[in-house]
């Protein structure tokens, strides 16, 4: 299975070493392209008129970007933890935003 991230910027490596395709020429390969990035965990950028919009990653690397998502949510909230101050509950937490 493959999954498509949206890009927001953010470059791992040489983009020259990152395959770069047309939403129009992907359309015409994308059983090609699937296989590539599914079997051959070769990640694939896709543009549109020249812009950068999307990336097909292999389940694989999807599945590594969650596990690292997951060590940085859990190192954000032991920091937070260890902040001064006493907890709320998200009820009164709520009240105090008006909410």
């Amino acid at each position: 299975m493959v999954y498509v991230l949206f890009v927001q910027n953010v470059r791992k490596g040489d983009p020259a070493m990152i395959n770069t395709i047309s939403t129009a020429e992907a359309r015409k390969k994308l059983s090609e392209i699937v296989n590539k990035v599914a079997y051959g965990k070769e990640p694939v950028i896709l543009t549109r008129r020249g812009e950068e919009i999307a990336a097909l990653i292999s389940m694989e690397e999807l599945e590594l970007l969650q596990l690292i998502e997951d060590h940085i949510d859990i190192e954000d909230a032991r920091k937070a933890l260890e902040e001064p101050g006493g907890n709320i509950s998200a009820e009164n937490f709520w009240k105090e935003l008006g909410l």
